[in-house]
């Protein structure tokens, strides 16, 4: 039902604003009601440093303690746009592979976070951007003028664990050669097709919607939620903390 397109742009709006917010360079906090809204924005390209995961990371610990569910957005037109490539193309291979794993921690962290857990793409998500939105419960994103896939296999670089089963959980069968092989990049119908996103609404209202549905699922036990999405995924969280050594 969710894979429709979003009728909820521009009717429900985000209820119960609170003025609690929690700001680092990086990553901002605020709650909506029960909802915490946590946006990622370096100024540029969001491409996930050591210090935007760390960011990330005391984002999410402070979202588990105090909400029942997270909307995860990024800044205008950039949702992430992957590592950063001045690690990944051009330090050792001790600090390529640093990064990566922690990149690995943030994605199986999410991919089995209790809460119940929206993206809100807010812009391009490309490479490790596009394995966060197969980490999360539910993808919204915009109608047009993005891109999103997994480019690896175009720049050389090996899709780590962490992205290949991602991929086999939550892409469509008929797309996996495609999207992880050939590294072809999707527009947002084709993201939804694909299976990066589930909603689209417009550029404008993409967070909005995204607080909208996680406002809906915070009505579901927590408990509940939180086991029956562990047990769907076990398999998939145990081959990747395997790989990661957790």
């Amino acid at each position: 039902m969710l894979r429709n397109r979003a009728r909820l742009a521009g009717g429900n709006k985000p209820t119960n604003v609170s003025k609690m917010t929690e700001t680092t360079a990086l990553v901002t906090t605020k709650m909506f009601g029960a909802v915490a809204l946590v946006t990622m924005d370096d100024g540029k390209a969001n491409a996930a440093s050591h210090q935007l995961l760390e960011a990330l990371e005391n984002a999410l610990d402070s979202a588990e303690a105090e909400a029942k569910a997270v909307v995860l957005a990024g800044r205008s037109g950039k949702f992430c746009a992957g590592f950063d490539l001045r690690v990944m193309q051009g330090a050792g291979a001790e600090e390529r592979a640093e990064l990566s794993r922690r990149g690995g921690l943030m994605v199986h962290r999410l991919y089995g976070y209790p809460l119940p857990l929206v993206a809100a793409s807010t812009g391009h998500a490309i490479a490790l951007g596009a394995i966060l939105l197969l980490a999360c419960d539910t993808r919204v994103g915009p109608t047009s003028g993005f891109k999103f896939g997994l480019n690896e296999t175009a720049i050389g670089l090996p899709l780590p664990t962490f992205g290949t089963e991602l991929a086999k959980d939550r892409l469509h069968p008929a797309h996996l050669t495609q999207a992880v092989v050939q590294s072809r990049i999707y527009d947002p119908e084709g993201a939804v097709s694909a299976g990066f996103l589930d909603v689209l609404a417009p550029e404008a209202n993409v967070v909005e919607t995204a607080i909208a549905l996680a406002q809906q699922l915070v009505q579901l036990p927590t408990a509940a939620y939180a086991a029956n999405k562990r047990k769907v995924r076990e398999a998939t969280l145990e081959l990747v903390g395997s790989s990661l050594a957790i």
